[in-house]
């Protein structure tokens, strides 16, 4: 009896590396996606008051650091700035600490229903680019942000209104980066990064404090 010959099924092999092709080009596009959810787009410049690694804006150089993680959006921040704000510029000045404001973003889905949204990720970006232009103008403009922050879920600011708050304090040449969003995705990556929950988080030579354990009474000792 004659051996059957065999055929190859070209149609079967072709729908094959087809499936094969949409499945790595799906691949790809999942990953590019990924990319841009946690891109951390660009940093300011590191220079003396600034480091682009850490996202601290520095003041002083006292011996023990006291880090402060902020979101201009969050209310507890402001009556935190209002309580401690000048005690630790004081000390500061008085050479007793080495002051880091990490301006970051958490509290963007508060703005989302507002016509100009992300408000914590944008305010943050204009704080970011005071310090890169004018970074002796950084606490006289977070103060500025706080005495005009916007309520929760209430109608937000739109960049240009933060462009003409930094021109308020002199810090006029961060119009554009301010305007153009420049530092956007920077706070979120650094909230991220640093594993920030809530703010204000306030760190004393790398240790976080459990403010609602009291701790911050170790601040008050520290900058009293």
């Amino acid at each position: 009896m004659a051996a059957a010959k065999s055929s190859t099924n070209w149609f079967a092999i072709g729908i094959s590396i087809a499936v094969v092709v949409v499945l790595v080009a799906l691949g790809g596009v999942v990953v590019w996606l990924n990319n841009q959810a946690t891109d951390a787009g660009p940093a300011p410049k590191s220079s003396d008051t600034f480091n682009a690694e850490t996202g601290a804006v520095s003041f002083g150089d006292g011996k023990d650091a006291v880090a402060v993680y902020l979101d201009f959006q969050c209310p507890i921040c402001n009556s935190f700035e209002q309580q401690y704000g000048e005690q630790l510029e004081k000390a500061v000045d008085d050479g007793k600490i080495t002051l880091e404001y990490h301006p970051i973003a958490i509290l963007d889905r508060v703005s989302e229903q507002t016509s100009a949204p992300m408000y914590a990720s944008r305010s943050a970006s204009a704080a970011l680019c005071v310090v890169d232009t004018n970074p002796d103008k950084y606490l006289d403009y977070a103060k500025v942000l706080f005495e005009n922050q916007p309520q929760e879920g209430v109608e937000s600011l739109t960049s240009e209104q933060l462009a003409e708050f930094a021109a308020q304090v002199g810090a006029d040449d961060a119009a554009s980066c301010i305007t153009d969003d420049t530092y956007l995705k920077y706070p979120a990556a650094q909230a991220k990064k640093h594993q920030i929950q809530g703010t204000p988080t306030v760190e004393i030579n790398g240790e976080r404090l459990d403010l609602q354990a009291g701790e911050l009474s170790q601040l008050e000792k520290l900058i009293g």
